[in-house]
């Protein structure tokens, strides 16, 4: 599995990443977690507003940071 983190690096940013890989490593998921910055590459998910999350190259949140509760269920339902 591949977990995207769209954003320039700014806060909420840094704050999406940080729980990406805090939710692959409690659920001990086979994932890597990648930071995507280029801003070509972000508007080509369609993404407006940033953080995002992209999960196995499908746009799962944008312009917002999702709480834990939300990671965990996109990545349990992505890793099945």
């Amino acid at each position: 599995m591949v977990i995207k983190v769209l954003g320039s690096g700014c806060a909420n940013c840094q704050k999406l990443e940080a729980l990406a890989a805090k939710v692959v490593s409690d659920l001990g998921l086979d994932a890597d977690v990648v930071k995507v910055t280029d801003i070509g590459q972000i508007m080509a998910y369609g993404v407006m507003s940033t953080p995002a999350l992209v999960i196995d190259e499908e746009l799962k949140v944008a312009g917002r940071v999702p709480t834990y509760d939300e990671v965990v269920a996109l990545l349990q339902r992505s890793a099945h």
